[in-house]
Protein backbone atom coordinates (compact mmCIF):
# COMPACT_ATOMS: atom_id res chain seq x y z
CA UNK A 1 0.00 0.00 0.00
CA UNK A 2 1.17 3.55 -0.86
CA UNK A 3 1.40 6.36 1.32
CA UNK A 4 -1.68 8.07 -0.16
CA UNK A 5 -4.00 5.47 1.31
CA UNK A 6 -2.49 5.48 4.06
CA UNK A 7 -3.69 9.58 4.91
CA UNK A 8 -6.89 8.42 3.05
CA UNK A 9 -8.07 6.39 5.11
CA UNK A 10 -6.66 8.18 8.51
CA UNK A 11 -9.54 10.68 7.35
CA UNK A 12 -12.19 8.38 7.97
CA UNK A 13 -10.28 6.91 11.30
CA UNK A 14 -10.39 10.23 12.23
CA UNK A 15 -13.77 10.84 12.43
CA UNK A 16 -14.80 7.49 14.05
CA UNK A 17 -12.27 8.08 16.71
CA UNK A 18 -13.48 11.89 17.10
CA UNK A 19 -17.16 10.44 18.09
CA UNK A 20 -15.56 7.85 20.63
CA UNK A 21 -13.57 10.79 22.22
CA UNK A 22 -16.56 13.10 22.53
CA UNK A 23 -18.32 9.79 23.93
CA UNK A 24 -15.04 10.04 26.72
CA UNK A 25 -15.99 13.80 27.27
CA UNK A 26 -19.66 12.98 27.89
CA UNK A 27 -18.43 10.12 30.30
CA UNK A 28 -16.20 12.30 32.23
CA UNK A 29 -18.78 15.50 31.93
CA UNK A 30 -21.59 12.41 33.54
CA UNK A 31 -19.03 11.58 36.59
CA UNK A 32 -18.65 15.56 36.97
CA UNK A 33 -22.03 16.06 37.50
CA UNK A 34 -22.74 13.02 39.97
CA UNK A 35 -20.08 12.57 42.15
CA UNK A 36 -17.90 15.95 41.59
CA UNK A 37 -14.24 15.57 41.99
CA UNK A 38 -13.28 14.10 45.65
CA UNK A 39 -12.28 11.34 47.45
CA UNK A 40 -14.33 8.62 45.98
CA UNK A 41 -13.45 10.06 42.53
CA UNK A 42 -10.18 9.54 43.17
CA UNK A 43 -10.39 6.31 44.44
CA UNK A 44 -11.87 4.96 41.01
CA UNK A 45 -9.26 6.37 39.05
CA UNK A 46 -6.63 4.96 40.92
CA UNK A 47 -8.79 1.67 41.05
CA UNK A 48 -8.58 0.93 37.18
CA UNK A 49 -4.43 1.93 36.91
CA UNK A 50 -3.04 -1.53 37.21
CA UNK A 51 -5.96 -3.17 35.17
CA UNK A 52 -5.54 -1.02 32.44
CA UNK A 53 -1.80 -1.70 32.88
CA UNK A 54 -2.59 -5.53 32.53
CA UNK A 55 -4.33 -4.79 29.12
CA UNK A 56 -1.22 -2.53 28.07
CA UNK A 57 0.95 -5.26 28.47
CA UNK A 58 -1.14 -7.69 26.69
CA UNK A 59 -2.37 -5.87 23.64
CA UNK A 60 -0.35 -2.64 23.91
CA UNK A 61 2.79 -5.69 23.75
CA UNK A 62 1.55 -8.06 22.23
CA UNK A 63 -1.11 -6.97 19.65
CA UNK A 64 0.72 -4.26 18.54
CA UNK A 65 4.44 -5.45 18.49
CA UNK A 66 4.37 -9.04 17.94
CA UNK A 67 1.04 -10.38 16.57
CA UNK A 68 0.33 -7.58 13.81
CA UNK A 69 3.67 -7.35 12.43
CA UNK A 70 4.08 -10.72 12.07
CA UNK A 71 0.78 -11.79 11.14
CA UNK A 72 0.62 -8.79 8.28
CA UNK A 73 3.80 -10.28 7.00
CA UNK A 74 2.02 -13.38 6.54
CA UNK A 75 -0.60 -11.64 4.60
CA UNK A 76 2.15 -9.64 2.51
CA UNK A 77 3.32 -12.44 1.21
CA UNK A 78 -0.39 -14.33 0.16
CA UNK A 79 0.73 -16.71 3.01
CA UNK A 80 -3.06 -16.48 4.51
CA UNK A 81 -3.54 -19.97 5.70
CA UNK A 82 0.42 -20.43 7.48
CA UNK A 83 -0.59 -16.46 9.33
CA UNK A 84 -3.48 -18.00 10.91
CA UNK A 85 -1.60 -21.16 12.20
CA UNK A 86 0.00 -18.76 14.12
CA UNK A 87 -2.91 -16.84 15.07
CA UNK A 88 -4.69 -19.80 16.92
CA UNK A 89 -1.76 -20.45 18.95
CA UNK A 90 -0.98 -16.76 19.76
CA UNK A 91 -4.58 -16.20 21.10
CA UNK A 92 -4.89 -19.47 22.84
CA UNK A 93 -1.63 -18.50 24.43
CA UNK A 94 -2.89 -15.30 25.01
CA UNK A 95 -6.55 -16.48 26.51
CA UNK A 96 -4.80 -18.47 29.13
CA UNK A 97 -2.27 -15.71 30.03
CA UNK A 98 -5.36 -13.48 30.49
CA UNK A 99 -7.14 -16.01 32.97
CA UNK A 100 -4.03 -16.11 34.94
CA UNK A 101 -3.77 -12.84 35.26
CA UNK A 102 -6.75 -11.80 36.57
CA UNK A 103 -7.07 -14.91 38.50
CA UNK A 104 -3.94 -13.59 39.99
CA UNK A 105 -4.94 -9.94 40.60
CA UNK A 106 -8.23 -10.82 42.01
CA UNK A 107 -5.97 -13.05 44.73
CA UNK A 108 -3.35 -10.18 45.36
CA UNK A 109 -5.90 -7.20 44.93
CA UNK A 110 -4.28 -5.62 48.70
CA UNK A 111 -0.76 -5.88 47.62
CA UNK A 112 -1.02 -4.03 44.18
CA UNK A 113 -3.48 -1.42 45.83
CA UNK A 114 -0.35 0.69 47.57
CA UNK A 115 1.18 0.80 43.89
CA UNK A 116 -1.20 2.85 42.48
CA UNK A 117 -2.13 5.50 45.28
CA UNK A 118 0.67 4.74 48.03
CA UNK A 119 -1.29 7.47 50.27
CA UNK A 120 -4.82 5.78 50.48
CA UNK A 121 -5.39 4.72 53.93
CA UNK A 122 -8.32 3.39 55.85
CA UNK A 123 -11.69 3.53 54.54
CA UNK A 124 -10.09 5.22 51.07
CA UNK A 125 -7.75 1.76 50.43
CA UNK A 126 -10.72 -0.48 51.47
CA UNK A 127 -12.99 1.22 49.10
CA UNK A 128 -9.90 0.62 46.43
CA UNK A 129 -9.32 -2.70 46.83
CA UNK A 130 -13.29 -3.26 46.32
CA UNK A 131 -12.90 -1.25 43.02
CA UNK A 132 -9.83 -3.14 41.80
CA UNK A 133 -11.53 -6.38 42.24
CA UNK A 134 -14.66 -5.58 40.69
CA UNK A 135 -13.36 -4.11 37.17
CA UNK A 136 -10.02 -7.07 36.95
CA UNK A 137 -12.50 -8.93 34.99
CA UNK A 138 -13.23 -5.77 32.70
CA UNK A 139 -9.63 -6.17 31.52
CA UNK A 140 -10.30 -9.39 30.45
CA UNK A 141 -13.28 -9.09 28.04
CA UNK A 142 -11.03 -5.46 27.34
CA UNK A 143 -7.88 -7.67 26.37
CA UNK A 144 -9.83 -10.48 24.70
CA UNK A 145 -12.04 -7.57 22.37
CA UNK A 146 -8.17 -6.27 21.61
CA UNK A 147 -7.35 -9.70 19.87
CA UNK A 148 -10.02 -9.55 17.79
CA UNK A 149 -9.07 -5.77 17.15
CA UNK A 150 -5.71 -7.09 16.23
CA UNK A 151 -7.48 -9.32 13.33
CA UNK A 152 -9.13 -5.80 12.08
CA UNK A 153 -6.08 -3.88 11.69
CA UNK A 154 -4.35 -6.67 10.13
CA UNK A 155 -7.08 -6.83 7.25
CA UNK A 156 -7.28 -3.30 7.14
CA UNK A 157 -10.54 -3.00 8.40
CA UNK A 158 -11.21 -0.40 11.12
CA UNK A 159 -14.71 -0.42 11.76
CA UNK A 160 -15.42 -2.57 14.81
CA UNK A 161 -11.94 -1.29 16.80
CA UNK A 162 -13.20 1.95 17.03
CA UNK A 163 -17.10 0.86 17.63
CA UNK A 164 -16.32 -1.07 20.66
CA UNK A 165 -14.78 1.69 22.28
CA UNK A 166 -17.50 3.70 21.54
CA UNK A 167 -19.89 1.17 23.51
CA UNK A 168 -17.76 0.85 26.25
CA UNK A 169 -18.13 4.72 27.01
CA UNK A 170 -22.10 4.72 26.47
CA UNK A 171 -22.28 1.45 29.14
CA UNK A 172 -19.89 3.81 31.42
CA UNK A 173 -22.51 7.06 31.63
CA UNK A 174 -25.58 4.85 31.63
CA UNK A 175 -23.72 3.31 34.53
CA UNK A 176 -22.73 6.20 35.97
CA UNK A 177 -26.32 7.81 35.23
CA UNK A 178 -28.61 4.41 36.13
CA UNK A 179 -26.55 3.36 39.06
CA UNK A 180 -24.01 5.76 40.21
CA UNK A 181 -26.88 7.51 42.48
CA UNK A 182 -28.47 4.49 43.56
CA UNK A 183 -25.31 2.35 44.49
CA UNK A 184 -22.88 5.26 44.34
CA UNK A 185 -19.15 4.85 42.81
CA UNK A 186 -19.93 1.00 42.40
CA UNK A 187 -22.02 2.09 39.35
CA UNK A 188 -19.41 3.43 37.34
CA UNK A 189 -17.72 0.20 38.21
CA UNK A 190 -20.38 -1.87 36.73
CA UNK A 191 -20.92 -0.21 34.03
CA UNK A 192 -17.17 -0.05 33.50
CA UNK A 193 -17.27 -4.27 33.20
CA UNK A 194 -21.06 -4.60 30.85
CA UNK A 195 -18.88 -1.84 28.55
CA UNK A 196 -16.02 -4.43 28.20
CA UNK A 197 -18.01 -6.92 27.77
CA UNK A 198 -19.88 -4.91 24.60
CA UNK A 199 -16.71 -4.35 22.77
CA UNK A 200 -15.41 -7.60 22.96
CA UNK A 201 -18.68 -8.94 21.48
CA UNK A 202 -18.95 -6.14 18.71
CA UNK A 203 -15.06 -7.23 17.68
CA UNK A 204 -16.37 -11.28 17.92
CA UNK A 205 -18.19 -11.83 14.44
CA UNK A 206 -15.18 -10.65 12.21
CA UNK A 207 -12.96 -12.53 13.72
CA UNK A 208 -15.65 -15.97 13.24
CA UNK A 209 -15.70 -14.87 9.63
CA UNK A 210 -12.09 -15.01 8.81
CA UNK A 211 -11.01 -17.75 11.53
CA UNK A 212 -13.81 -19.81 10.08
CA UNK A 213 -12.06 -21.70 6.87
CA UNK A 214 -8.63 -22.26 8.77
CA UNK A 215 -9.07 -25.09 11.02
CA UNK A 216 -7.41 -24.54 14.72
CA UNK A 217 -3.76 -25.24 14.92
CA UNK A 218 -1.59 -25.22 18.21
CA UNK A 219 2.08 -24.91 17.50
CA UNK A 220 4.45 -23.40 19.56
CA UNK A 221 7.29 -24.01 17.72
CA UNK A 222 5.85 -22.40 14.23
CA UNK A 223 8.23 -19.83 13.25
CA UNK A 224 5.81 -17.29 13.39
CA UNK A 225 5.38 -17.37 17.14
CA UNK A 226 9.07 -17.97 17.75
CA UNK A 227 8.95 -14.39 16.39
CA UNK A 228 6.23 -12.93 18.03
CA UNK A 229 7.20 -14.09 21.38
CA UNK A 230 10.56 -13.04 20.13
CA UNK A 231 8.91 -9.13 20.52
CA UNK A 232 6.74 -9.54 22.68
CA UNK A 233 9.28 -10.04 25.78
CA UNK A 234 10.73 -6.64 25.22
CA UNK A 235 7.53 -4.68 23.89
CA UNK A 236 5.46 -6.06 27.07
CA UNK A 237 7.90 -3.76 29.06
CA UNK A 238 8.08 -0.63 26.37
CA UNK A 239 4.11 -0.29 25.22
CA UNK A 240 3.84 0.09 29.11
CA UNK A 241 5.70 2.77 29.86
CA UNK A 242 2.78 5.50 28.95
CA UNK A 243 1.06 3.95 31.60
CA UNK A 244 3.05 2.99 34.16
CA UNK A 245 4.20 6.67 34.03
CA UNK A 246 0.49 7.42 34.65
CA UNK A 247 0.24 5.34 37.48
CA UNK A 248 3.30 6.74 39.04
CA UNK A 249 1.68 10.09 39.03
CA UNK A 250 -1.41 9.26 40.31
CA UNK A 251 0.35 7.53 43.00
CA UNK A 252 2.34 10.49 43.75
CA UNK A 253 -0.72 13.06 43.73
CA UNK A 254 -2.61 10.72 46.31
CA UNK A 255 -0.49 12.41 48.98
CA UNK A 256 -1.59 15.75 47.44
CA UNK A 257 -4.76 17.71 48.26
CA UNK A 258 -7.93 15.77 48.00
CA UNK A 259 -9.38 15.86 43.75
CA UNK A 260 -5.35 15.87 42.81
CA UNK A 261 -5.81 12.24 41.17
CA UNK A 262 -9.55 13.36 39.57
CA UNK A 263 -8.01 17.06 38.20
CA UNK A 264 -5.16 15.14 36.80
CA UNK A 265 -7.70 12.37 34.84
CA UNK A 266 -9.31 15.38 33.69
CA UNK A 267 -7.01 17.01 32.23
CA UNK A 268 -5.51 13.83 30.97
CA UNK A 269 -9.19 13.57 29.23
CA UNK A 270 -9.30 16.86 27.43
CA UNK A 271 -5.41 16.11 26.02
CA UNK A 272 -6.37 12.33 24.64
CA UNK A 273 -9.26 13.82 22.42
CA UNK A 274 -6.57 15.44 19.93
CA UNK A 275 -3.44 12.72 20.89
CA UNK A 276 -6.56 10.13 19.72
CA UNK A 277 -8.45 11.49 17.08
CA UNK A 278 -4.89 12.73 15.23
CA UNK A 279 -2.07 10.49 16.49
CA UNK A 280 -3.73 7.27 16.87
CA UNK A 281 -6.32 8.18 13.56
CA UNK A 282 -2.80 7.85 11.80
CA UNK A 283 -0.97 5.59 13.51
CA UNK A 284 -3.86 2.62 13.63
CA UNK A 285 -3.59 3.00 9.89
CA UNK A 286 0.23 2.98 9.54
CA UNK A 287 1.28 0.15 11.44
CA UNK A 288 -0.15 -2.91 9.26
CA UNK A 289 1.10 -0.90 6.15
CA UNK A 290 4.24 0.06 7.48
CA UNK A 291 4.38 -4.07 8.16
CA UNK A 292 3.63 -4.65 4.68
CA UNK A 293 6.22 -2.27 3.30
CA UNK A 294 9.48 -3.89 5.38
CA UNK A 295 7.89 -7.69 4.57
CA UNK A 296 8.29 -6.30 0.66
CA UNK A 297 11.55 -4.67 1.53
CA UNK A 298 10.30 -1.13 0.08
CA UNK A 299 12.26 0.86 2.09
CA UNK A 300 11.52 4.30 0.21
CA UNK A 301 8.02 3.85 -0.07
CA UNK A 302 8.40 3.04 3.89
CA UNK A 303 10.51 6.39 4.73
CA UNK A 304 7.97 8.30 2.79
CA UNK A 305 4.89 6.91 4.56
CA UNK A 306 6.09 7.63 7.96
CA UNK A 307 7.16 10.90 7.12
CA UNK A 308 3.97 12.14 5.70
CA UNK A 309 2.34 10.01 8.66
CA UNK A 310 4.38 11.42 11.69
CA UNK A 311 4.27 15.11 9.40
CA UNK A 312 0.76 15.20 9.47
CA UNK A 313 0.18 14.28 12.70
CA UNK A 314 1.99 17.20 13.94
CA UNK A 315 0.72 19.51 11.64
CA UNK A 316 -2.85 18.90 13.57
CA UNK A 317 -1.27 18.23 17.06
CA UNK A 318 0.83 21.55 17.80
CA UNK A 319 -2.12 23.59 17.48
CA UNK A 320 -4.24 21.32 19.36
CA UNK A 321 -1.83 21.77 22.24
CA UNK A 322 -1.53 25.29 21.93
CA UNK A 323 -5.04 25.87 21.52
CA UNK A 324 -5.75 23.65 24.58
CA UNK A 325 -3.37 25.62 27.01
CA UNK A 326 -4.79 29.04 25.68
CA UNK A 327 -8.41 27.34 26.46
CA UNK A 328 -8.14 25.68 29.40
CA UNK A 329 -10.63 27.09 31.49
CA UNK A 330 -13.07 27.86 29.58
CA UNK A 331 -13.11 24.20 27.87
CA UNK A 332 -13.56 22.59 31.29
CA UNK A 333 -15.91 24.96 32.82
CA UNK A 334 -17.98 24.43 29.41
CA UNK A 335 -17.35 20.42 29.44
CA UNK A 336 -17.16 19.56 33.17
CA UNK A 337 -18.60 22.42 35.06
CA UNK A 338 -21.43 20.66 36.20
CA UNK A 339 -23.38 19.46 39.29
CA UNK A 340 -21.02 18.34 41.90
CA UNK A 341 -18.04 19.94 39.52
CA UNK A 342 -17.44 23.38 41.24
CA UNK A 343 -15.34 26.34 39.99
CA UNK A 344 -12.54 25.08 42.41
CA UNK A 345 -12.27 21.62 40.43
CA UNK A 346 -12.40 24.17 36.94
CA UNK A 347 -9.48 25.73 38.63
CA UNK A 348 -7.26 22.63 39.47
CA UNK A 349 -8.27 20.49 36.28
CA UNK A 350 -6.73 23.58 34.23
CA UNK A 351 -3.77 23.72 36.26
CA UNK A 352 -3.07 20.79 35.37
CA UNK A 353 -3.89 20.97 31.25
CA UNK A 354 -1.21 23.93 31.85
CA UNK A 355 1.68 21.56 31.88
CA UNK A 356 0.53 18.35 30.37
CA UNK A 357 -0.18 20.72 26.92
CA UNK A 358 3.84 20.19 25.76
CA UNK A 359 3.68 17.20 25.83
CA UNK A 360 0.87 16.52 24.02
CA UNK A 361 3.06 17.11 20.90
CA UNK A 362 5.46 14.66 21.71
CA UNK A 363 3.09 12.03 22.92
CA UNK A 364 1.64 12.52 19.31
CA UNK A 365 4.77 12.14 18.01
CA UNK A 366 5.70 8.58 20.04
CA UNK A 367 2.49 7.11 18.83
CA UNK A 368 3.65 7.19 14.88
CA UNK A 369 7.64 6.41 16.59
CA UNK A 370 6.44 3.44 18.50
CA UNK A 371 4.39 1.97 15.18
CA UNK A 372 7.49 2.54 12.98
CA UNK A 373 9.83 0.50 15.73
CA UNK A 374 6.95 -2.00 16.00
CA UNK A 375 6.83 -2.39 11.89
CA UNK A 376 10.77 -2.96 11.79
CA UNK A 377 10.43 -5.36 14.85
CA UNK A 378 13.09 -3.99 17.20
CA UNK A 379 11.79 -3.37 20.32
CA UNK A 380 15.09 -3.47 22.17
CA UNK A 381 15.42 0.28 21.40
CA UNK A 382 11.87 0.75 22.82
CA UNK A 383 13.12 -1.40 25.95
CA UNK A 384 16.03 0.69 26.61
CA UNK A 385 14.70 4.25 25.89
CA UNK A 386 11.54 3.33 28.27
CA UNK A 387 13.67 1.83 31.15
CA UNK A 388 14.65 5.21 31.23
CA UNK A 389 11.59 6.78 31.38
CA UNK A 390 10.53 5.36 34.24
CA UNK A 391 13.33 6.62 36.20
CA UNK A 392 13.21 10.13 35.02
CA UNK A 393 9.38 10.34 35.54
CA UNK A 394 9.80 9.07 39.00
CA UNK A 395 12.77 11.31 39.96
CA UNK A 396 11.20 14.88 37.90
CA UNK A 397 7.44 13.85 39.88
CA UNK A 398 9.37 13.77 43.35
CA UNK A 399 11.16 17.06 42.48
CA UNK A 400 8.39 19.26 41.29
CA UNK A 401 6.62 18.09 44.37
CA UNK A 402 9.32 18.30 46.86
CA UNK A 403 10.85 21.49 45.71
CA UNK A 404 8.36 23.88 43.63
CA UNK A 405 4.64 24.75 44.51
CA UNK A 406 3.60 23.35 41.33
CA UNK A 407 1.24 20.32 43.22
CA UNK A 408 -0.79 18.05 40.95
CA UNK A 409 0.44 20.62 38.00
CA UNK A 410 4.24 19.18 38.80
CA UNK A 411 3.55 16.19 38.44
CA UNK A 412 1.94 16.77 34.74
CA UNK A 413 4.94 19.03 33.97
CA UNK A 414 7.30 15.39 34.68
CA UNK A 415 4.62 13.75 32.71
CA UNK A 416 5.64 16.26 29.64
CA UNK A 417 9.35 16.33 29.49
CA UNK A 418 9.59 12.61 29.83
CA UNK A 419 7.62 12.55 27.30
CA UNK A 420 9.76 14.80 24.94
CA UNK A 421 12.63 13.27 25.91
CA UNK A 422 11.32 9.86 24.95
CA UNK A 423 10.21 11.59 21.73
CA UNK A 424 13.84 12.85 21.16
CA UNK A 425 15.17 9.67 22.03
CA UNK A 426 12.71 7.66 19.96
CA UNK A 427 13.66 9.81 16.49
CA UNK A 428 18.00 9.63 17.52
CA UNK A 429 17.21 5.55 17.46
CA UNK A 430 15.31 5.33 14.04
CA UNK A 431 17.75 7.45 12.47
CA UNK A 432 20.69 4.94 13.57
CA UNK A 433 18.22 2.03 12.24
CA UNK A 434 16.98 3.48 8.82
CA UNK A 435 19.62 6.14 7.88
CA UNK A 436 17.99 9.65 6.76
CA UNK A 437 14.50 10.47 8.53
CA UNK A 438 13.46 13.32 6.38
CA UNK A 439 15.00 15.01 8.93
CA UNK A 440 14.58 18.53 7.67
CA UNK A 441 11.27 18.52 6.25
CA UNK A 442 10.12 17.01 9.98
CA UNK A 443 12.13 20.03 11.41
CA UNK A 444 10.70 23.03 9.00
CA UNK A 445 7.65 21.22 9.23
CA UNK A 446 7.39 21.58 13.31
CA UNK A 447 8.80 25.31 12.95
CA UNK A 448 6.39 26.28 10.62
CA UNK A 449 3.06 24.59 12.54
CA UNK A 450 4.71 26.66 15.74
CA UNK A 451 5.09 29.84 14.00
CA UNK A 452 1.38 29.46 12.60
CA UNK A 453 -0.05 28.17 16.25
CA UNK A 454 1.27 31.33 18.02
CA UNK A 455 -0.73 33.60 15.81
CA UNK A 456 -3.81 31.45 16.32
CA UNK A 457 -3.09 31.83 20.23
CA UNK A 458 -2.85 35.37 19.93
CA UNK A 459 -6.79 35.35 18.00
CA UNK A 460 -8.14 32.15 20.15
CA UNK A 461 -7.52 34.04 22.82
CA UNK A 462 -9.06 37.69 22.18
CA UNK A 463 -11.74 35.82 20.54
CA UNK A 464 -12.98 34.36 23.66
CA UNK A 465 -12.29 37.02 25.70
CA UNK A 466 -14.50 39.66 23.43
CA UNK A 467 -17.30 36.82 24.00
CA UNK A 468 -16.93 36.02 27.63
CA UNK A 469 -19.68 38.62 28.56
CA UNK A 470 -22.25 35.89 26.16
CA UNK A 471 -21.34 32.58 29.13
CA UNK A 472 -18.99 29.77 28.49
CA UNK A 473 -20.49 28.03 25.23
CA UNK A 474 -19.74 31.47 23.73
CA UNK A 475 -16.57 31.92 24.98
CA UNK A 476 -15.50 28.66 23.27
CA UNK A 477 -17.66 29.53 20.06
CA UNK A 478 -15.94 31.80 19.67
CA UNK A 479 -12.41 31.23 20.61
CA UNK A 480 -12.09 27.70 18.76
CA UNK A 481 -13.30 28.91 15.49
CA UNK A 482 -11.27 31.59 15.35
CA UNK A 483 -8.45 30.51 16.43
CA UNK A 484 -8.70 27.47 13.84
CA UNK A 485 -9.28 29.75 11.49
CA UNK A 486 -6.53 31.82 11.69
CA UNK A 487 -4.20 28.65 11.86
CA UNK A 488 -5.59 27.64 8.36
CA UNK A 489 -4.82 31.00 6.84
CA UNK A 490 -1.15 30.85 8.66
CA UNK A 491 -0.25 27.70 7.26
CA UNK A 492 -1.71 28.48 3.52
CA UNK A 493 0.52 31.73 3.93
CA UNK A 494 3.47 29.67 5.56
CA UNK A 495 2.57 27.51 2.30
CA UNK A 496 2.92 24.03 4.53
CA UNK A 497 2.88 21.13 2.63
CA UNK A 498 1.04 19.37 5.13
CA UNK A 499 -2.14 21.27 4.21
CA UNK A 500 -2.82 18.95 0.78
CA UNK A 501 -1.86 15.63 3.31
CA UNK A 502 -4.53 17.06 5.58
CA UNK A 503 -7.26 17.92 2.48
CA UNK A 504 -6.72 14.08 1.06
CA UNK A 505 -7.59 12.61 4.35
CA UNK A 506 -10.97 14.69 4.64
CA UNK A 507 -11.47 13.65 1.20
CA UNK A 508 -11.80 10.20 1.89
CA UNK A 509 -13.60 10.69 5.73
CA UNK A 510 -16.30 8.45 4.66
CA UNK A 511 -13.97 5.41 4.10
CA UNK A 512 -12.05 3.68 7.13
CA UNK A 513 -11.47 0.59 4.95
CA UNK A 514 -8.16 0.18 2.92
CA UNK A 515 -7.33 -2.83 1.01
CA UNK A 516 -4.05 -4.39 -0.22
Amino acid sequence: MSERPVVKTAGGIMLLIMVSRLLGFIRERAIAQVFGMDWRTDVFRAAFNIPDLMFFLLVGGGLNAAFIPVFTSYLARDEEHEGWRMAWTFFSLSVGMLVLMTALGLIFTPALAPFVAVGFTGEQRKLLILLMRVMFPAVAFTALAGLGMGIHKSYRSFKAPLAGPIAYNVMIILGTYALGRRIGIMGMAIGTVIGAVSNFLIQLPFFVQKASPHPFSFDVRHPGIVRAFRLMGPAVISSSITQLNFTVITSLASKLPEGSISALRTANTLIQLPLGVFAMGVSMVILPTLSGLIARNDKDAFRTTFSQGLRLTLFLTIPAAVGLAVLREPLIRLLFQVGEFGAKDTAMAAHAVLFYAPGLISQSAIQILVQVYYSLQDTKTLVRVSAKAIVINTLLGLFFIRFTPLGHGGLALAYSLTSIWNMMSYLRGLRRTIGHIDGRRLLRSSSLALLASAVMAVAAEAAASAASSGGRLMEVAAGVPAGALVYVLAAFALRMEEISLFRQALKTGRGVRARH
